[in-house]
C-alpha cells in the first residue's frame, strides 16, 4: 500500500492517470487502520472502494485474510471498471497476494497488461525446512494456496517489480519461461512528507510510553524465528555490555513493537524468549500488537536509538529502512551480509552496519555489535549522517519515475 500511496502525488506529472481500487477501510480490522494515511493522498485521485466479507463471521472458520475476504468484490468492481473504460495497465502493488490472481483474468477478458509489485515473497519456501514451532500459524494451508495461485499468475504477468534482486532471481528460476527484461528491481521510496503529517497530528501514543529515566532503543516491525540470529547478536552484545560497562548499559531499555501479524492480543512473543535465554529479559519490552503507521513515525522520532534486526533469509529487504533514516536518530542495523539493505546503507555512506553470514561469523558480529551499542549509548545523537546527493535517488519521486519508465517499457513491448 505504501508504494502506491507515496507514488500518487507524482504519477500525473509523469504522464500517467491513476485510478485506485482498494478495500473500504470499514472492512479492515480496526487495529490495522490509520486514518491519517488519507491525508497523504492527493484529493484529485479517483478512488473506488470495495467491500469484504465480515471478518467477525469469517474468523469462525479460520479466515481472516483481507485479500481472500475481498477477492470477489475486487473481481466484480474491476470487471465493471475495465468494461466501461480503456485502461493501459493494471498495477498490483500490495502484499494482499490473492488479489493478484485476478491479473490473468483481466488480461484475457479485457486485453489489458498487468504488472505485479513483489514486496514480500508470495510463495515463501523459507519455512519448509523449519520445525513446526518456528513456522507461522496454518503455514502449510497458506503455503499450498500461495503456491497454486502464484504458479497461475506470475508467468502471465507482463512485468514484475520487486524490492529485491533476490526475489527476481527466485521467480526467474521458478518460472524459466519468463524473460529477464520483464523484471525490474525498484526498492521503496523515502517520504519526508509523512513525518510532516505526523508532527502536525500526533502528540502522543497511548499504547507505548517510553521510559524517561532510560535510554530507549526502539524497533517497530515484525518478529519471527528468521530474525533469531540478528537478535542473538544484539542480546549477546548487550549482555557483554552489562558485564563490562554495567553503569552505561544498565541505562538502556529495548522496545520491540508490532512483532506479530496476529489479531490484537493474540500474538505470540518471539523476541522476549530469546532475551530470556541471554538473561537480559528485564531490559526488554515486546508488544506484539501492531500500531498505526503514524504512531510508528512518532515513536521513531521520539526515541533515543533505533535498532533494526534483519532476517537470515538473504532475500529479505526491510522497506522500513527509510523511515528509520529520515527519523535522523542514532541507528544500529544488524543484517545478513547478502541483504540489499546492507548495500543500500553503504551506498549512502552509512558504514557502521553489523553483518553476519554464517554461524562462524556470529562471534565477530557480536563484538562489532557490542562496540556499536557502546558508541550509541555513549553518544546519543540527533542525526544519522548520510550522503544527501546519493540519497536523492531513493526518494519517493525518483522511485515513481522508475516505476513509470517500466510501465512505458511494458506496454511498448505488447
Amino acid at each position: 500500500m505504501h508504494r502506491v500511496r507515496q507514488s500518487l502525488p507524482y504519477f500525473k506529472e509523469l504522464g500517467w492517470e491513476p485510478v485506485v481500487l482498494t478495500v473500504d477501510e470499514s472492512f479492515v480490522e480496526a487495529y490495522s487502520t490509520d486514518p491519517l494515511l488519507l491525508k497523504t493522498v492527493p484529493e484529485d485521485i479517483e478512488v473506488y472502494k470495495v467491500a469484504a466479507w465480515d471478518v467477525k463471521k469469517t474468523r469462525r472458520y479460520g479466515l481472516g485474510s483481507l485479500s481472500m475476504r475481498s477477492y470477489f468484490y475486487f473481481k466484480k468492481k474491476g470487471d465493471e471498471l475495465l468494461s466501461r473504460h480503456k485502461f493501459d495497465l493494471v498495477y498490483f502493488s500490495t502484499t494482499a497476494f490473492h488479489v493478484m490472481a485476478l491479473g490473468p483474468r483481466w488480461k484475457r477478458k479485457f486485453n489489458v497488461p498487468f504488472i505485479l509489485d513483489i514486496q514480500d515473497p508470495w510463495r515463501n519456501d523459507f519455512y519448509l525446512d523449519k520445525p513446526k514451532s518456528e513456522r507461522p500459524p496454518k503455514f502449510f494451508i497458506s503455503y499450498t494456496i500461495d503456491k497454486w495461485l502464484e504458479a497461475r499468475t506470475v508467468p502471465y504477468a507482463d512485468g514484475i517489480i520487486a524490492v529485491s534482486q533476490a526475489y527476481c532471481d527466485t521467480l526467474m528460476q521458478r518460472y524459466p519461461s519468463m524473460q529477464k527484461d520483464r523484471f525490474r528491481v525498484i526498492p521503496f521510496g523515502a517520504s519526508e512528507y509523512d513525518f510532516e503529517i505526523m508532527r502536525q497530528h500526533v502528540t502522543h501514543v497511548d499504547r507505548v510510553v517510553l521510559k524517561k529515566d532510560k535510554i530507549n532503543l526502539v524497533y517497530i516491525g515484525r518478529g519471527g524465528h528468521d530474525m533469531r540470529t540478528a537478535l542473538e547478536i544484539i542480546f549477546k552484545a548487550f549482555s557483554k555490555g552489562l558485564s563490562e560497562q554495567s553503569q552505561l548499559f544498565s541505562k538502556a531499555h529495548f522496545w520491540f513493537i508490532g512483532t506479530s501479524y496476529a489479531s490484537a492480543g493474540q500474538g505470540n512473543k518471539t523476541i522476549e524468549p530469546i532475551a530470556a535465554e541471554y538473561a537480559v529479559a528485564g531490559y526488554i519490552t515486546e508488544i506484539t500488537d501492531r500500531i498505526p503507521y503514524f504512531d510508528t513515525l512518532y515513536l521513531l522520532d521520539k526515541t533515543d536509538v533505533l535498532i533494526i534486526p534483519g532476517s537470515t533469509d538473504e532475500g529479505y529487504t526491510a522497506s522500513k529502512i527509510f523511515p528509520y533514516l529520515l527519523a535522523r536518530k542514532a541507528l544500529l542495523a544488524v543484517f545478513n551480509s547478502s541483504s540489499s539493505v546492507v548495500t543500500l546503507l553503504r551506498d549512502i555512506g552509512f558504514k557502521s552496519v553489523v553483518t553476519f553470514s554464517n554461524r562462524e561469523s556470529i562471534s565477530e558480529a557480536t563484538q562489532n555489535c557490542y562496540l556499536q551499542l557502546s558508541d550509541r549509548l555513549n553518544n546519543i545523537i540527533e542525526d544519522t549522517p548520510f550522503d544527501q546527493t546519493v540519497f536523492e535517488s531513493f526518494r519517493a519521486r525518483s522511485r515513481t519515475k522508475e516505476q513509470v519508465h517500466f510501465f512505458n517499457e511494458t506496454i511498448a513491448r505488447r
